[in-house]
């Protein structure tokens, strides 16, 4: 049951820290914090207790698996399960959920109890994400994600927030629609061949389909998960989301939000369609290397921090695609640690924007300079961000590009030489960043305040992590192998009956999914 308590003890949070808010402010704040830090306590527990005993190491990809029947005349269950992917992406959530909570601590003013909902509620939908194993499930998590993002970035955003906030809806909700088309289609494709109507993950991956209909399915799939990674040239809500969201909004979006795109692709675009994600994949590396490129340019080009930073996304998120579509160990394993190394390194800059704009009132590097010697803290973690963007070994960001450069580079020779001029260009706008608030003449006569107690923990947090990430990434690589072997193994022989391990349909339980014409 630990599965369905992370996202009960999450919506019971939020509706608790709504209610509780109408009393006390600091009452729904701590609610929040509370919740966040028990969910991370009960995941990190029960990662070290799979690691200790070898478990993610044997053949059965699924650590743990919950399946109850919701609406069984349509073949609907509330289907949760974990592997050493989900695991990584959980705990990844719940620490940025603490951060997130800390963050906005003095930062929210107004209707304190529903910014936690809705905070709460987007790390409800985000798990959910991770864990739902029924299709029907894993589109309703898709929503309950996005319509709280919806609320934080109208409500508690900057001067433009309700045109970024609209524009965040209706990209990402259009694209979940055609996702929603593909997931019907999906749907009945398996109930003509079979008569067995199911939602199920673990039976549509063995659902035969016609390679026509397989690549036009894959592309509703693929649409809706690039638009969320994002991928030129879906990628231009993303800027003005981060630019207008709150602090802890921009550091959700970019270290979770953006992440179940890659997400979905690793899980059901690659097992369910391989052969159509065969024939993609150069078309997909191309893209991806654009990306790589074209975001770098632009985050160069980039006077608002924020937006710059938005933009460093977006080429990160090249390498991620350049890496799955490489379809090879290597190359995946650097994938899963770009996830997880972006997520921490993108996510301390855009708090550290924060922390500028609120000294400073102001988001433009050009009024910015000089602040090194007045901030000598947040000078030096400032320096150690922009070299973890940039990929500077010892930090996991090297690790995660580097392997993903090694894998693709067993793929396509000449995208992954040219996806190499991306580091030049991570190098070129990161040392800008540094040269522009840090270093140079200083243009403000008055004091600026270094970090506060608060913030001192919350970057200490991110030090710690990329640090670790750098030096000994083999934790978060050993739990993902199991997974990211079965899945090589789809594309090396065309099985796809290895992910799923104990979830064959037997006699038995047929009936289950069975819905009468």
């Amino acid at each position: 049951m630990i599965l369905v308590c992370v996202i009960g003890i999450l919506m019971g949070g939020g509706l608790l820290a709504l209610l509780l808010g109408q009393w006390s402010k600091n009452l729904s704040r701590w609610i929040a914090l509370c919740t966040v830090l028990t969910g991370f306590i009960a995941l990190v527990a029960f990662w070290i207790d799979q690691y200790r005993t070898d478990n993610i190491h044997l053949s059965n990809t699924w650590m743990i698996d919950y399946r109850h029947d919701w609406i069984p005349s349509f073949g609907i269950s509330f289907h949760l399960a974990v592997d050493g992917l989900s695991l990584i992406m959980l705990v990844l959530t719940f620490f940025l959920g603490i951060l997130a909570v800390l963050c906005s601590w003095n930062d929210v003013r107004e209707r304190v109890g529903f910014y936690y909902f809705n905070l709460l509620w987007i790390l409800a939908g985000i798990s959910g994400v991770f864990m739902a194993m029924d299709l029907f499930l894993f589109y309703f998590f898709w929503e309950v994600m996005l319509i709280p993002m919806y609320f934080l970035i109208g409500i508690w955003g900057s001067e433009n927030r309700v045109y970024a906030a609209y524009k965040f809806f209706i990209f990402t909700q259009a694209s979940g629609l055609l996702m929603l088309l593909a997931i019907i289609g999906l749907y009945f494709i398996h109930g003509n061949n079979t008569g067995i109507y199911t939602f199920n993950y673990f039976e549509l991956l063995g659902t035969a389909i016609s390679p026509h209909i397989a690549f036009w399915l894959m592309m509703g799939f693929m649409i809706a998960f690039v638009v969320k990674l994002p991928i030129v040239p879906f990628h231009t809500w993303l800027p003005d989301a981060h630019s207008e969201a709150p602090t802890a909004g921009s550091l959700i979006l970019a270290g979770l939000l953006l992440k179940t795109g890659a997400y979905g692709i690793l899980r059901f675009v690659l097992p369910l369609f391989p052969e159509a994600a065969r024939e993609l994949a150069p078309w997909a590396m191309l893209v991806g290397v654009i990306g790589i490129i074209y975001g770098a340019v632009l985050a160069y080009s980039q006077t608002d921090l924020k937006r710059l930073v938005a933009y460093t996304s977006v080429s990160h998120m090249g390498f991620v695609i350049l890496g799955i579509f490489a379809f090879n160990e290597l190359a995946l394993q650097g994938v899963v640690m770009q996830l997880v190394t972006h997520a921490i390194s993108t996510g301390a800059l855009f708090i550290m924007a924060g922390m500028l704009k609120e000294r400073l009132h102001t988001r433009d590097i050009n009024h910015m300079g000089g602040l090194w010697t007045q901030m000598p803290q947040m000078g030096a973690i400032g320096m150690l961000f922009a070299m973890a963007s940039l990929g500077l070994p010892g930090l996991g960001n090297f690790i995660a590009e580097f392997l993903i450069l090694l894998g693709a580079f067993k793929a396509n020779i000449w995208l992954t030489v040219i996806a190499t001029v991306g580091l030049i260009f991570s190098a070129i706008y990161s040392l800008r960043i540094v040269q522009k608030v840090f270093l140079g003449p200083s243009e403000r006569s008055d004091q600026v305040r270094d970090f506060s107690f608060r913030e001192i923990v919350v970057m200490a947090a991110f030090t710690l992590s990329i640090i670790w990430l750098g030096l000994y990434p083999q934790p978060v690589i050993n739990t993902v192998k199991p997974m990211i072997n079965k899945l090589e193994h789809i594309f090396l022989t065309g099985n796809k009956s290895v992910l799923k391990g104990n979830h064959q349909v037997t006699p038995s339980n047929a009936h289950k999914y069975i819905v009468k014409k």
